[in-house]
């Protein structure tokens, strides 16, 4: 498994980075509405969508609605957005009640809709820099940094949870989660947005400003983490697909970007620092 997992991880590292890092703006919608695609194929499964016939349509919906959205002003999506993340933490925190009144078919596909399409909508709009899409406009080191904030979350939770892991955070919904490993991903959060706020010489108000949006961010993140293992266990399911040998599906390894790429997009807009030129 550990052997599969690495080549896995092998193969598909030099495709994510050019993707991510190297293609213009139009080509990076593409390839992420390409990603966002497949987990909408994988989420289709999640709704009780068993047919491949029917999982391919629930797809090709998503990637119109996706086009459909190319000229539509990101924060009219993004609002709407961390308002949802709101409710879905209120489903995630009352599971296994409420699931009657959420575990329809077509409410679960819904629900997919509202997790990967603003994840894609946030995330080109950290690309274009609020920007047009035939604009080119560098703002790779936002979509990095909150990249990182994920991944410095996830490391911290996963050492603290560890050491630490005693109290579950959501035995219900992920029986490996702590609280432990929240504060412990938090703190390590903390300390990375002080880091790169010396690295980029940021004034004092600007350090505050970025540690309390990281922090926000890698806090939330547990969320998307949390909502797809509910679908799944209501489902009945472990992964969510098997594109991706030894890793599991698309949607197991994006889960907490869904929340983190929207609500990081929403606030550095409001902060102006988009199209500032601090990114």
């Amino acid at each position: 498994m550990l052997k599969t997992r690495i080549i896995t991880a092998l193969i598909l590292a030099p495709i994510a980075i050019g993707g991510i890092f190297f293609l213009p703006p139009l080509g990076f919608a593409l390839f992420t509405a390409a990603i966002i695609t497949l987990g909408a194929w994988e989420w289709a499964n999640l709704s009780g969508i068993e047919g491949q016939g029917g999982r391919v349509v629930y797809a090709a919906v998503t990637a119109a609605i996706l086009y459909g959205l190319l000229n539509v002003p990101a924060v009219a999506v993004l609002w709407p957005a961390l308002v949802w993340w709101f409710i879905g933490f209120l489903l995630v925190r009352g599971y296994p009640a409420g699931s009657d009144q959420w575990g329809s078919v077509p409410v679960r596909a819904a629900m997919g809709l509202l997790v990967l399409v603003p994840a894609w909508v946030g995330l080109n709009h950290l690309r274009t820099g609020g920007l047009d899409f035939g604009l080119v406009d560098n703002s790779l080191w936002a979509i990095l940094y909150v990249f990182c904030v994920v991944w410095v979350a996830d490391i911290g939770a996963y050492f603290a949870g560890r050491a630490f892991g005693k109290a579950k955070l959501a035995p219900r919904v992920s029986p490996g989660k702590s609280w432990a490993g929240v504060w412990g991903g938090l703190v390590a959060v903390g300390v990375f947005a002080v880091i790169v706020s010396l690295l980029a010489s940021a004034d004092g108000l600007d350090t505050v400003l970025l540690v309390l949006a990281s922090l926000f961010t890698g806090l939330v993140s547990v969320l998307g983490d949390l909502l797809e293992s509910m679908l799944k266990r209501f489902r009945g399911i472990k992964d969510s697909s098997q594109l991706l040998p030894g890793h599991g599906g698309i949607l197991d390894r994006i889960d907490s970007l869904t929340v983190a790429i929207p609500v990081f997009a929403l606030i550095i807009t409001q902060l102006g620092w988009l199209t500032a030129g601090q990114w």
